[in-house]
């Protein structure tokens, strides 16, 4: 391991290219072959293969304090993701994905409601997060790029850059003013998903929040101004995110849209029956569109929590006197509809003590995760399939911890028999496919000046 962390100081840093070139012939090829777990033949074919095929991880969340002292995006640091990982694991690019969602916490035992003020808060949220790219892309010019397009993201790798491809999560910051998607896309913007935690006034989510006197499906899918955003984001060749969404909303989504749909981080609800899963009928209307479902390395979707975790949530709820645990959505977030009527500091200690429960959970494995891989890819076509991690924002798996582990999927793919052709369609070919449709489909629209 001496040997190992020497090498790597060596390229912590350097421009991207040459980083990958040390990282994989070096330290990083030596450490995850020692720890990868697979025949010598299988890490051998899934390190030659990431050294010439395309990989793009569909959903990585960009954290508020990314790039600030000690979690720089040049050094190996905390997150999931940063250029020394990325560089190791041979990844191309990813969706750095702008997520704003101020509503619940500030800080972690203080939940409030919205309020007049949470719409500025949430806009705050998002520019400092593309800002945190902007710098990047400003610092690391030899190493970073902004793919606009599908051949911008070909050119970069070819650079030897890092693609960043920027996408926007949550409609909530974006009130209702349409007129935001336009300055988003001017901005880089190339996916939106409508929905989080919680339903917005475009659309419903799959998580309804009863703390936010939220009910599911009530708006009974897309409001009129998630219906216009449809039209408006297939206008600017933006790609439509369906996850987090509702049944209904995705229903609508697919119904309008001229456009492929993309569910950029989600699960096959047949493995796993939580709302937040995409079920067979889900799968099959992205799939009908032309789209894509990215498989997402999220333990909490993939799993039911062990036994001695299902235990200790079913003591946190007698103590809310909250009844069994009868809905495994319920296991997973403060969903029961009896929350709506608590106070704030009930919420606040009962989320804390849940998601502090859950955090307990042994993670899922890289084979549960490939058994939804096959589970998708069974029932849409290996041409609808991708692969996302949620990095950042509670994705991780055992053998997939980071950006830097990628080549343990590869290897699992590998010794479940997928081709090295279909492989590459997983990790980015059919990616880069579908955000090319999507752009032909646009139209030109009038600019604005907001």
């Amino acid at each position: 391991m001496t040997k190992t962390r020497s090498r790597k100081a060596l390229y912590i840093g350097l421009p991207l290219a040459l980083a990958v070139a040390l990282g994989s012939a070096a330290g990083g090829y030596l450490y995850w072959k020692q720890n990868a777990g697979y025949p010598r033949k299988i890490v051998e074919q899934a390190r030659d293969l990431h050294e010439h095929m395309l990989s793009f991880d569909g959903h990585i969340t960009v954290p508020l304090s990314f790039g600030t002292h000690d979690r720089e995006a040049d050094k190996d640091g905390p997150y999931q993701f940063d250029l020394v990982k990325a560089g190791k694991g041979r990844l191309s690019g990813a969706a750095l994905t702008i997520l704003a969602w101020p509503e619940m916490w500030n800080g972690p035992n203080a939940p409030h409601k919205p309020t007049a003020g949470f719409v500025d808060e949430a806009r705050h949220q998002q520019q400092v997060r593309y800002q945190i790219i902007s710098n990047l892309v400003r610092d690391f010019p030899n190493q970073v790029g902004i793919a606009y397009t599908p051949d911008d993201f070909r050119r970069l790798n070819g650079e030897g850059k890092f693609a960043v491809f920027i996408s926007l999560l949550n409609a909530y910051p974006l009130g209702d003013d349409l007129s935001q998607l336009d300055l988003w896309a001017r901005r880089g913007m190339r996916m939106f998903g409508f929905s989080y935690i919680g339903n917005n006034d475009w659309a419903d989510s799959s998580r309804p929040m009863p703390f936010f006197n939220d009910s599911a499906d009530a708006l009974g899918g897309l409001a009129p101004i998630g219906e216009q955003a449809v039209a408006r984001l297939n206008d600017l060749g933006v790609i439509i995110d369906v996850s987090q969404m509702s049944t209904l909303a995705l229903e609508d989504v697919a119904r309008l849209s001229r456009a492929p749909i993309v569910a950029s981080h989600s699960a096959p609800r047949g493995l796993l029956d939580i709302r937040r899963n995409l079920g067979d009928h889900e799968m099959k209307l992205i799939k009908d569109s032309g789209g894509l479902i990215q498989v997402v390395g999220f333990s909490g979707y993939l799993k039911r929590p062990a036994k001695p975790v299902l235990d200790k949530l079913e003591a946190l709820r007698a103590r809310f006197d909250l009844g069994p645990l009868n809905d495994l959505n319920y296991a997973l977030m403060p969903g029961d509809p009896a929350i709506a009527i608590w106070s704030e500091q009930r919420f606040g200690e009962y989320a804390s003590s849940l998601y502090g429960i859950l955090e307990e959970d042994p993670k899922a494995t890289l084979k549960t995760y490939v058994d939804a891989i096959d589970y998708t890819v069974k029932k849409v076509g290996i041409d609808h399939v991708g692969i996302s991690s949620d990095f950042n924002e509670g994705g991780g798996l055992q053998g997939w911890k980071d950006v830097s582990e990628i080549r343990n999927v590869t290897a699992e793919l590998l010794t479940r028999g997928y081709s090295e052709t279909d492989i590459a369609k997983l990790w980015a070919g059919n990616f880069l496919r579908v955000w090319g449709q999507v752009q032909q489909a646009a139209r030109p629209v009038a600019t604005t000046t907001r």
